[in-house]
């Protein structure tokens, strides 16, 4: 495993990390998501992700019953949770200073932790002053609750708006971005952020690197039985990712990149992960799996990166054909 500096911070994150997105707590009970933490933590995974809005609070629930099972030292994990969609009350959902507070608080009783290591804002609040949620997150940290705090899916100009007034007010600043990175969701890492990893050093723990399962392969006949597309609660993501034009799209691309795996003698998924670690300003990727199997093989895709070289990269850009376009230098 690789481990690196979370943004312009001292904290080290594994390459590869675990989360419980979509799995903990409906395809995965407490005993499989055992198994597959054990499987990651064993593979060298310090950083495990979560949120209080996955399966409404559950799977915090597991992950505090697997950490507890597992007697793991505290001081060898990064746990990290989100903040924004914590119940059905007025003041339950969003990042005003009541609901940080509260909803970090119960996170913390859920997960079975004095305090997490990345607290998140999991989206922007259009209802609340960023100021507002800046003050509350540095509350935070300040009661021991988190070490430090970051943002999720915030345009590059919400995160500076945050910078900006931390610095003045002397608060702690986001240190990290969680956004949606892959093959096919490529701007903001690639462009839209490249002023703040200049200016503030901006870490990203990235999700969705393998397209909610769309770059594995395993849609390019159909839907195979057990696979999140063939969950009824999902069928707002089956629609996007197979019944739209630009879904479509994708999924031919996915057929063409298969033969670039074979001849690398190397997996989809190994590659969509490994293309995703490429990157210098991603600080680790999210990996989620249903099976033991599934986190065994995301975890191979550090032995495969150096396949990935210029001339790998450039034949998958050519077939992707989606890569932002390059800063206008006027000088030449």
């Amino acid at each position: 495993m690789e481990y690196r500096f979370l943004g312009r911070s001292g904290l080290k994150v594994s390459a590869l990390s675990f989360g419980s997105w979509v799995t903990f707590g409906e395809q995965v009970d407490t005993d499989l998501a055992y198994n597959q933490m054990k499987t990651a933590y064993d593979a060298g995974v310090n950083f495990f992700d979560n949120a209080e809005g996955y399966e409404g609070g559950k799977s915090e629930t597991i992950m505090g019953e697997v950490i507890k099972k597992a007697e793991w030292k505290r001081s060898d994990l990064v746990l990290s949770t989100k903040i924004f969609w914590g119940g059905d009350g007025p003041n339950d959902t969003g990042l005003s200073f009541k609901h940080i507070k509260e909803g970090t608080e119960a996170s913390l009783k859920r997960m079975q932790t004095e305090y997490v290591d990345l607290l998140f804002c999991h989206r922007p609040d259009l209802h609340t002053p960023i100021e507002e949620t800046v003050w509350a997150m540095n509350q935070m940290i300040n009661e021991g609750k988190a070490l430090y705090w970051g943002t999720s899916e915030w345009s590059a100009e919400q995160i500076r708006k945050a910078f900006d007034f931390a610095r003045q007010e002397h608060l702690r600043p986001p240190l990290m971005e969680q956004p949606q990175y892959n093959m096919f969701h490529r701007d903001r890492v690639e462009s839209e952020y490249n002023m703040l990893y200049k200016d503030f050093g901006l870490g990203t723990t990235i999700w969705s690197p393998l397209a909610s399962g769309l770059l594995t392969g395993k849609y390019n006949d159909g839907i195979p039985e057990g696979s999140r597309l063939g969950l009824e609660k999902y069928s707002w993501l089956k629609e996007i990712l197979l019944e739209t034009e630009d879904g479509r799209s994708r999924l031919e691309k996915v057929k063409k990149l298969a033969p670039v795996a074979k001849d690398l003698g190397i997996t989809m998924p190994q590659m969509a992960l490994a293309w995703c670690l490429k990157n210098p300003n991603v600080s680790t990727v999210i990996t989620g799996a249903s099976n033991v199997k599934q986190v065994e093989q995301n975890m191979s895709a550090m032995d495969v990166v150096g396949k990935l070289n210029d001339e790998v990269m450039e034949k998958i850009d050519e077939i992707l054909d989606n890569k932002p376009a390059d800063e206008q230098d006027w000088r030449n």
